[in-house]
């Protein structure tokens, strides 16, 4: 899991993103992403009750994608939110998950 520090709080950072940001769409998840004033990156993971009904699976699905990202080393200061929007990603191997999610956010210019 990432850490407290680089996960979003409050419902306003998000809009600001969503409203403002850019977004790069893979097969499987959506990155959006805008520049941050602040010194590191934050990341939220969006998942859909359309995508998986149980909350378990939604939250195994976002653990996933949380532990990808903190293994990516992200340093650079954005704002990132990562929407899913196929339940399939449960069953991607750990490796494909994080070399499309490199891919993804080398295409926006957030990972150098």
């Amino acid at each position: 899991m990432l850490s407290k520090f680089h996960r979003f709080h409050g419902n306003r950072t998000l809009r600001r993103v969503y409203a403002q940001g850019k977004s790069v769409r893979g097969p499987l998840f959506s990155v959006r992403y805008a520049p941050s004033n602040r010194d590191s990156y934050r990341v939220a993971v969006v998942v859909s009750r359309k995508v998986r009904k149980s909350a378990v699976g939604r939250n195994r699905i976002r653990r996933r994608v949380y532990g990808a990202v903190r293994n990516l080393g992200l340093s650079r200061p954005f704002d990132i939110v990562i929407t899913i929007f196929s339940d399939s990603l449960l069953d991607v191997p750990a490796e494909d998950l994080a070399r499309q999610l490199k891919r993804q956010l080398k295409v926006a210019g957030v990972l150098s």
